[in-house]
């Protein structure tokens, strides 16, 4: 993490980017165990077909900590003042997940310089899984 302040960066720039290993059924599992988000969707295979599904797929959540971690890996924790995502595809098994965030606007709340930065995960054939932003305070 390189020491960012808000005069270095600018509308425009993408300083995040993150790309995670495939999702694997045994990052679902220990997903499903350190959540306690255990609904058979996420790891039973059986389960999923018989909801159409073909297989097992990831946990929206799981996406949503991908991006949190992208923003974490650019700015310290204790930077975030908002991060909000919502969800827009369905990942699945094999699924290269790849988090990028754009600064859209600077501005100053709080007696604070901060930036909204714009992200997203997507998948490795560009698929958006996850849409969101966050608002970083720098000084």
């Amino acid at each position: 993490m390189a020491d960012v302040t808000f005069d270095s960066v600018n509308v425009g720039d993408e300083p995040i980017q993150l790309t995670g290993d495939p999702v694997s059924r045994r990052t679902l599992a220990l997903y499903a165990g350190a959540s306690g988000d255990h609904n058979p969707i996420h790891i039973d295979i059986d389960f999923a077909k018989k909801a159409g599904l073909g297989d097992v797929i990831a946990h929206g959540m799981l996406i949503m900590a991908y991006m949190g971690r992208s923003v974490t890996g650019w700015v310290p924790q204790s930077a975030i003042r908002s991060f909000t995502t919502r969800f827009t595809a369905i990942t699945r098994v094999g699924d290269q997940i790849t988090c990028t965030g754009k600064v859209a606007e600077k501005m100053e709340a709080d007696g604070e310089k901060r930036v909204r930065v714009e992200i997203t995960a997507a998948s490795q054939d560009g698929e958006v899984k996850g849409a969101g932003e966050a608002i970083v305070a720098l000084p």
